[in-house]
């Protein structure tokens, strides 16, 4: 005689018995049930509880304000993952060390620009803005005063300690500096 199923009930040989009689739901009852679903409440609560001690974390890293810190915090707790969430789309976007790092490197290069340091146009050399020659390299930086001897710039026309009227120096041009630009020839 065939086995028929039917929810509640079932006939074989005439008895009536029902699914939890066949083990369906004796599953549910057992102690491995209740293992799987307590390890699983388990490994649900201390993630819950890593997730928020992250935010903590990040917080402490992007925000000054404890105030701040703990109510992100608090929001990465109280609201289970949702709150993760809702905390990342809000937090500050960048580390507060790298904010300091990059005031510290704005304030250098300010510092820096400020002093407006001259180096040798040819070894890099630092020179003082009163040198006429580099004094590593010896290469001619500034034109000197006949009269004075005092460091002119390059576009002065008078010596502005002695009044004395600059002449122009003559600049001397190597061999590849002296050619002649190429021709161009005609085509017939």
């Amino acid at each position: 005689m065939p086995l028929a199923i039917s929810w509640g009930k079932s006939s074989c040989d005439g008895g009536v018995a029902t699914l939890a009689d066949n083990g369906i739901f004796d599953f549910f009852s057992s102690d491995t049930w209740a293992v799987i679903r307590n390890l699983s409440l388990f490994f649900v609560g201390v993630f819950w509880l890593a997730v928020a001690f992250w935010v903590y974390k990040d917080a402490r890293r992007r925000i000054e304000d404890p105030w701040l810190v703990a109510m992100a915090a608090l929001l990465g707790l109280v609201p289970p993952f949702i709150g993760a969430l809702i905390y990342m789309l809000f937090r500050p976007p960048e580390y507060l060390e790298d904010v300091r790092e990059r005031e510290l490197e704005i304030k250098a290069m300010e510092e820096r620009l400020s002093r407006r340091d001259l180096h040798c146009p040819v070894c890099r050399a630092d020179v003082d803005p009163s040198f006429l020659v580099c004094p590593v390299c010896t290469t001619r930086l500034r034109q000197s005063c006949r009269n004075c001897k005092a460091p002119l710039e390059a576009l002065w026309q008078v010596c502005p300690y002695c009044e004395t009227p600059v002449e122009p120096v003559a600049v001397e041009l190597g061999d590849t500096q002296a050619l002649a630009p190429p021709r161009r020839e005609r085509r017939a």
